[in-house]
């Protein structure tokens, strides 16, 4: 079954989240600006110290656009700054500024924009500039010498911001880049998470996203273009063993669940990528597709809480007892409350899964 981006958005009952923004959380951040020439910016991308969020890879300027900046550039005009969030491995996580970074790349190397579908680049020629412009038409190895210096030793100025403490929780970069992002098109939860904390474990959680049996349990054949899909599958992973130890709000929870499995080698990511496979057929086995919409969309909150379970008391929980406990958990009225209202609440989370344990465990 093909997989492809979903143009409308996975179905979900809308969830009781009061007050889960009004914890206050506090961080010893550094922001300090960093001069860095053209050359240095290019060399930078060529060894990998700068890094871009995979759903921003596209390049979308055309190249008018890029040879503007390279005019302004040549010309000595004022450019905006570029902002990094400087990671823990000091790698430069772009913020804001990737087209301004890329065109500078692309014309130092000459080809604008990566390959085609034949593997072919267009040449960077400096367009737009009008034909009385002496860079009219010019490629970077057109230029004169001097220009070629100017150009290199040109500076984009970097706004960088580094987190200082809490040392060793870092999702200070979720927060900021949903403060700073300044796409026109406001970013969800999950694709800030696969920006600021991508990894092994990202790209295991986007793999097991498309698990048949798991879009069979969402009810959508296609990948959510906005990855909600995906976030409910960590915030499984992330109550997995953790139900006693959830605070408010869910959004950091599943911060910190990324942040901290980020190489996505750790005993506990091993362990439940393995047993994704059989705790999802085995929930289509016993109640077949869609067995979370109890009242039409997917619900999220029971999902969460009986796949915490099945997971946490792997191999104890037998196919036919699974069948016969879930549909009598769905008839309890304290269950159905539990997945209306304060659905994020801690106490309310705890409380919901003791109630799956009691009717699914022999």
């Amino acid at each position: 079954m093909p997989y492809e981006i979903e143009t409308e958005e996975l179905p979900l009952e809308f969830e009781d989240e009061s007050g889960d923004e009004d914890v206050p959380m506090s961080y010893d951040i550094a922001t300090y600006p960093s001069d860095f020439t053209l050359s240095g910016i290019s060399q930078m991308w060529k060894d990998g110290d700068i890094s871009i969020p995979d759903f921003q890879r596209e390049f979308v300027w055309n190249i008018k656009q890029a040879s503007l900046l390279i005019d302004s550039f040549l010309r000595g005009l004022p450019v905006p700054p570029v902002f990094f969030y400087i990671g823990d491995d000091n790698k430069n996580l772009v913020i804001d500024g990737q087209q301004r970074i890329l065109s500078v790349v692309y014309f130092i190397e000459g080809y604008f924009g990566p390959e085609g579908i034949q593997g072919k680049r267009q040449v960077f020629r400096l367009k737009g500039l009008g034909e009385k412009s002496p860079f009219w038409n010019r490629r970077f190895v057109d230029l004169g010498s001097t220009d070629q210096r100017k150009l290199k030793q040109a500076v984009l100025r970097a706004v960088n911001i580094k987190q200082l403490s809490p040392v060793g929780n870092s999702t200070s970069a979720y927060h900021i880049f949903e403060r700073l992002n300044t796409g026109g098109t406001p970013l969800t939860s999950q694709e800030i998470r696969n920006c600021v904390f991508m990894g092994f474990f990202s790209n295991q959680l986007k793999a097991a996203n498309k698990d048949k049996n798991w879009r069979l349990i969402l009810g959508k054949a296609q990948i959510d273009r906005h990855q909600k899909d995906t976030e409910i599958l960590l915030r499984v992973f992330a109550l997995v063993g953790n139900v006693d130890s959830y605070e408010k709000p869910m959004k950091e929870f599943l911060n910190k669940a990324m942040k901290e499995n980020q190489s996505g080698d750790s005993a506990r990511v091993k362990r439940f990528m393995n047993r994704l496979p059989d705790v999802l057929e085995m929930i289509i086995k016993a109640h077949g597709p869609k067995p979370f919409h109890i009242r039409g969309p997917l619900n999220a909150s029971a999902l969460d809480s009986v796949l915490c379970v099945l997971f946490e008391n792997y191999g104890k929980i037998t196919q036919n007892h699974f069948k016969t406990g879930y549909l009598q958990l769905l008839k309890d009225k304290t269950f159905q409350r539990y997945t209306q209202k304060g659905t994020t609440d801690a106490k309310t989370v705890q409380d919901r899964v003791a109630l799956v344990r009691k009717y699914l465990m022999p």
